[in-house]
C-alpha cells in the first residue's frame, strides 16, 4: 500500500510537471475556434493539484464534470436529436478547454463532428465547463461557466433552432456552476454561484433570454463564530416547481461541506417553501433554518451532492455520498451513496427517508439518479478499478423497485478498462440509447479522455474520438 501511495504521488508529480509546462506553450500560441468544428470527442484531461498520500483531490477525464453544472443533455422529441455540451480539447496532449456542443441523431444513431461554442483561451479547468437549455423556439443556450471574479460566464445562443453549427454571443457577466431550466408559461429560471474566496448561492429569471432581473441571493449561511459562508447545489424542476438541494461551507471551508438543505418555489422564484410548503425567507442565513433537513455537520460527514430527481408525485430525492472528509484514501471510509426522499406522506412533519445505497472509494466518483415510479436507478462508477482510490472506477447499475428503500447491483456496465470513468450524467428527457452520457481518464497520470454513452439496459457506444466524415456511427463498446 505505502509503494502505491508512493507512486501515485510520483506520478501525479510527473504529470503536473508536464502539464504546467505544457499549459504554458499553448497559452502563448492558441487561436480562437470560436463556432469551428471539431474532428472528434475529446474530452478534457485535469488535475486539481492538491496531493495527498493517496492521490489528487480529483483528477482524470473531466469532460462532463461538475456535478453542478446542470443540465449537460437534453432530448428535443421536435427532431428526434439529442444535444449535448461538455469540455472538450483539440487533442491527447493538449491542455485547454475548449466548451462544445454535439448533436446524437436518433433517426441513423449518428453523431455529427461537435461545434466549439466559447474557446477558453488558455484556461485548462473544467470548472469553466457549459450547461445546456433548449428554449420552446428550439434556440439552444449554452451557458458557459466563468470561475468567481477571475474569468467571467457567458450566455451563448445558437443562430438557429436545433443547429449546432454557430452560436452567438448574448451576455458576459458573473457566473459559476450554471443550471439553466425552462419553466413551461414562465420562461428561463437559471440557477448559478458567485464568490470570491467563498460560494454562495443566487438566481436569477428571464422570458426571452435576453432581458434578465436582477442576481438574487438564496443561501450565504454564516454560522456562530464565523466570518464567511459558502454553498454547493444542485437544482432541477418538476412541472412548475424549482428546487435545490444545498450542502454548508463552514466558515466558507469547502473542504469541510457538510449537512443537506433543500428549498422549492412555485412562483417562479417570487416565494420559496421547505418540502412540505412551510415559507422560508432567502437568502437562508441561519445554521438551523427549516431548510436543513439533515444535520450531518454534528455527526462529523462530509457532504458531496450528485444529483435530484423527483417520484411520481412531485417530490424531491437527493442523491449524494457522505465521507468521514476531503482527503482520498483509505482514512475517510466509509464512502457511502445515500438518497434522500421527501415521501410527502405526513406533509406536518417534513418527513424524509434516508437510505444506503453502496459504498464508493472516492469523494468525486459520480452519477446520476433516475425515476420511475417505484422503481429507482443510479448509473455511477462504483466498482473501484483500474485505477483504485482516484475519482472514477468501472461504471455499475444499482437498482431499487420499492421506491429506494432497498438496492441491489443490477448490472456492471464497463469491463476491463484501462482508464477510470466518472461523471455519468442523465440526458432530460432522454430517449434510448443516448440516455446517459461520460468521459474516462486516468486519475494518476495525464492521459487522453474517451467519451461514451449510454442506455438504461447498460448498453454502451463510444463517441468518436477521430472523425473523418461529417456524421459518423457510434461503435458499440463493453
Amino acid at each position: 500500500m505505502i509503494i502505491q501511495s508512493l507512486n501515485r504521488q510520483v506520478s501525479n508529480l510527473l504529470s503536473l510537471c508536464f502539464f504546467l509546462s505544457f499549459f504554458h506553450f499553448q497559452s502563448s500560441a492558441q487561436s480562437d475556434y470560436n463556432n469551428q468544428q471539431q474532428d472528434g470527442y475529446k474530452g478534457i484531461w485535469f488535475t486539481l493539484g492538491q496531493f495527498y498520500a493517496f492521490g489528487d483531490k480529483y483528477s482524470g477525464g473531466l469532460g462532463t464534470y461538475t456535478a453542478k453544472h446542470k443540465p449537460l443533455a437534453i432530448y428535443a422529441p421536435e427532431v428526434n436529436k439529442t444535444f449535448f455540451v461538455y469540455g472538450g480539447t483539440t487533442g491527447e496532449r493538449d491542455r485547454y478547454l475548449l466548451c462544445m456542443i454535439g448533436c446524437f441523431n436518433h433517426d441513423d444513431n449518428t453523431v455529427t463532428k461537435p461545434t466549439v461554442v466559447y474557446d477558453k483561451q488558455g484556461v485548462d479547468d473544467p470548472h469553466d465547463n457549459p450547461s445546456l437549455l433548449i428554449d420552446p423556439d428550439g434556440y439552444l443556450w449554452v451557458f458557459v461557466s466563468g470561475r468567481g471574479t477571475l474569468r467571467p460566464g457567458f450566455k451563448y445562443r445558437s443562430d438557429r433552432p436545433y443547429d449546432i453549427s454557430t452560436f452567438t454571443q448574448i451576455s458576459e457577466e458573473e457566473m459559476t456552476y450554471p443550471q439553466p431550466w425552462y419553466i413551461e408559461g414562465e420562461g428561463m429560471f437559471h440557477f448559478f454561484t458567485k464568490y470570491s474566496g467563498v460560494r454562495e448561492l443566487y438566481y436569477e429569471t428571464s422570458t426571452d433570454g435576453v432581458n434578465w432581473t436582477d442576481d438574487r441571493k438564496l443561501a450565504g449561511i454564516i454560522g456562530e463564530g464565523e466570518e464567511k459562508s459558502g454553498h454547493y447545489q444542485v437544482s432541477g424542476h418538476y412541472e412548475g416547481k424549482v428546487a435545490t438541494f444545498f450542502s454548508r461551507h463552514p466558515n466558507g471551508n469547502v473542504d469541510r461541506r457538510t449537512s443537506l438543505h433543500y428549498l422549492q418555489s412555485i412562483d417562479f422564484g417570487e416565494t420559496w417553501t421547505t418540502a412540505s410548503g412551510e415559507p422560508v425567507e432567502v437568502p437562508v442565513t441561519k445554521v438551523n433554518s427549516s431548510a436543513r433537513i439533515i444535520d450531518y455537520e454534528s455527526q462529523g460527514k462530509n457532504v458531496y451532492l450528485k444529483d435530484i430527481a423527483f417520484d411520481t408525485n412531485g417530490n424531491p430525492v437527493a442523491l449524494y455520498l457522505t465521507s468521514g472528509g476531503h482527503e482520498p484514501g483509505l482514512s475517510n471510509n466509509p464512502r457511502e451513496w445515500r438518497v434522500s426522499h421527501f415521501d410527502g406522506t405526513d406533509r406536518a412533519a417534513n418527513r424524509w427517508q434516508t437510505t444506503v445505497i453502496t459504498v464508493s472509494d472516492h469523494n468525486y466518483d459520480m452519477g446520476s439518479l433516475w425515476i420511475e415510479g417505484d422503481h429507482w436507478t443510479v448509473i455511477a462508477p462504483t466498482i473501484n478499478r483500474p485505477q483504485a482510490i482516484g475519482g472514477g472506477g468501472e461504471v455499475a447499475i444499482w437498482e431499487s423497485t420499492d421506491a429506494g428503500k432497498s438496492w441491489k447491483l443490477k448490472k456492471q456496465i464497463t469491463k476491463d478498462s484501462p482508464r477510470n470513468h466518472n461523471y455519468v450524467r442523465r440526458v432530460v428527457n432522454g430517449k434510448a440509447p443516448f440516455q446517459y452520457f461520460w468521459a474516462d481518464g486516468n486519475p494518476d497520470k495525464l492521459s487522453q479522455s474517451i467519451m461514451y454513452f449510454g442506455d438504461s439496459k447498460g448498453n454502451t457506444w463510444q463517441l468518436p474520438y477521430e472523425m473523418q466524415d461529417e456524421k459518423e456511427k457510434p461503435v458499440k463498446v463493453f
